[in-house]
């Protein structure tokens, strides 16, 4: 290991330990290394990477999309899929457990955010919940693993960045790769849900109907319908995913202001500031990064990485186990979209030389980071889900282990499954 090499992974964990934001370690470690190597003119190699890393078409993509989930998220959206959930699955034992957990995938596929999924759904669900004698612990885990599926099912954000750091990815082909393996992971959690709520003997919610599920379905459907318009658009060819980012905006502005009347439009300066905000702190990480991905290549990182993997054992289980596990330990530390952002440029030589494709590994890997957001000391969304269930992570991370244990059982399925992820971009000619 050169000493450029140990220079930007020291100054990078040194800074990440002392609580710098990880856009500035990334930056701050990157110029250190370019500027330690003397013969390269680092403001310049610096700044041209940050420039030409966001200067790229599917990353606007990003800002819309957040726009959308953010007027969803305002616009009364979680309400209506909570009682199009609870028509579904409220009957059942521990109905609340698994409207709670539906309601999550619908939501967060939507608005393409887990932490809007949890402040939102959980929101209402949580207290809901602690009312009909739930354990709190245990709403606030159901809620916390339920809502990272959002990043799995499209439209996703995470797969934007994916595909833009792994080049020559499609983006269509990724929103379709997610699709069942979000399914997957939200089933397995409602398995560990019906578990619980029998021993525990947590009770039926609610009875339901045909005419109910009907009705609460209608309600629903204009909000349902804005993945269908997204997903239906690019798959036919009729517009880009970037394309679809700004129909998805529109059709978020005429749900939320026109036809809910949920969102004024002496809102709109408020919500586009906080979308501006997000907006801005994905692009300086994806900035950074791509600044960092340069002096990776430049050392030749993903190579000797590669030599490295493949010298352990050429056998494909045993290299994916050994990266599901250094992901599994990246999550617990770092945030999911500069992990990607990272490790995509690290490992993607390593899986593609195994014979993986591209759009699979993606999968996997957003797979993986999903488990973190879940885990301390850096979880987001077990940190929104605790605050909004006014607990603490302590108390909450013993209900966690039996979700922990059905996610990491999901993802070795998504691992050693390909067509699980394949099948529908293959189905419809993306891959």
């Amino acid at each position: 290991m050169g000493t450029q090499v140990i220079l930007l992974i020291s100054s990078f964990v040194i800074l990440l330990l002392m609580n710098v934001p990880i856009a500035v370690c990334i930056g701050i470690a990157t110029f250190l290394t370019i500027y330690s190597i003397g013969d390269i003119p680092t403001s310049y190699i610096v700044a041209q990477r940050l420039s030409t890393g966001i200067a790229s078409f599917p990353l606007l993509a990003i800002p819309f999309f957040i726009l959308a989930g953010i007027l969803m998220g305002e616009g009364g959206l979680a309400r209506r899929l909570i009682s199009f959930a609870a028509s579904i699955v409220g009957w059942l034992k521990g109905g609340l457990s698994f409207v709670n957990t539906l309601t999550c995938m619908m939501f967060g596929s939507i608005s393409g955010s887990a932490a809007a999924a949890v402040s939102s759904v959980g929101g209402f669900m949580i207290p809901e919940m602690n009312k009909q004698g739930y354990d709190k612990s245990f709403n606030v885990a159901v809620t916390s693993t339920a809502a990272t599926t959002g990043l799995l099912i499209p439209p996703s954000n995470v797969m934007i960045v994916y595909a833009v750091v792994a080049s020559n990815i499609s983006v269509a082909a990724l929103f379709l790769a997610g699709i069942l393996p979000g399914i997957l992971v939200g089933l397995s959690i409602m398995v560990v849900c019906g578990i619980i709520s029998r021993r525990r003997n947590y009770g039926i919610s609610e009875t339901t109907s045909l005419v109910r599920i009907i009705k609460s379905f209608l309600v629903a459907l204009p909000s349902a319908l804005l993945v269908i318009i997204v997903l239906g658009g690019i798959l036919s060819g009729i517009f880009s995913a970037t394309e679809a980012s700004a129909i998805a905006v529109a059709y978020a502005l005429i749900l939320a202001i026109i036809i809910y009347r949920e969102v004024k439009i002496k809102d709109m300066p408020r919500i586009l500031l906080q979308c501006g905000k997000t907006t801005s702190i994905v692009m300086l990480l994806v900035g950074c990064s791509q600044a960092m991905s340069w002096i990776l290549a430049y050392e030749n990182i993903p190579q000797s990485v590669s030599a490295a993997l493949l010298s352990v054992s050429d056998n494909k289980i045993v290299i994916l186990v050994i990266i599901n596990l250094i992901l599994l330990a990246v999550g617990t530390f770092m945030d999911m979209t500069p992990a990607i952002l990272i490790f995509t440029p690290i490992f993607l030589p390593v899986v593609i030389a195994l014979g993986l494709h591209p759009v699979h590994f993606g999968i996997i890997l957003i797979a993986n980071l999903c488990i973190g957001l879940c885990t301390p000391p850096v979880g987001t969304v077990l940190f929104i889900g605790c605050g909004v269930g006014k607990t603490t992570i302590a108390k909450v991370i013993p209900s966690m282990i039996p979700f922990f244990i059905a996610m990491v059982f999901s993802l070795m399925i998504i691992t050693y499954w390909p067509a699980l992820s394949l099948w529908l971009p293959g189905l419809f000619n993306k891959l």
